[in-house]
């Protein structure tokens, strides 16, 4: 069986990472699969997918504040981006971040660790952007 669904989501800001683990879990809860595999995809360019901690907000934000630090907006001194729409810097972080995901998924439970979290990194909102799930299995 395979399932599939679009996600829809408004991004408040310009750089955030967006818990969607509660999204994805309906989903997969509506499926009725209890033995498979959960595929995440996100199509754009300046946006990206992650897991990571979703207990300690400082963690999402540590990520998010290291990443304009280490890539800023408007480059660095002695680089200067080509790019004429300004966000030369959303295209590097989301190529750096990915843009799937795949998570097992076992007893119709996503198989994340106790302090994981599924996140849409946004890196040139505020947007509406879409979120392609496709669970696959039994």
């Amino acid at each position: 069986m395979i399932i599939f669904k679009q996600l829809s989501v408004k991004t408040p800001e310009r750089e955030i990472l967006m818990d969607i683990t509660h999204e994805v879990r309906k989903i997969l809860s509506h499926s009725n699969v209890r033995e498979g595999i959960c595929r995440i995809f996100v199509p754009h360019t300046t946006a990206a997918l992650t897991i990571n901690e979703n207990a300690d907000p400082n963690v999402i934000r540590d990520i998010i504040n290291y990443l304009k630090a280490l890539i800023p907006q408007h480059g660095r001194l002695g680089y200067i981006f080509r790019h004429g729409e300004g966000n030369s810097d959303a295209h590097i972080k989301s190529s750096l971040m990915g843009f799937s995901l795949e998570i097992m998924i076992h007893d119709q439970k996503l198989m994340l660790g106790t302090w994981q979290g599924i996140y849409l990194a946004e890196f040139d909102g505020p947007r509406y952007r879409k979120i392609y799930i496709q669970i696959q299995g039994e």
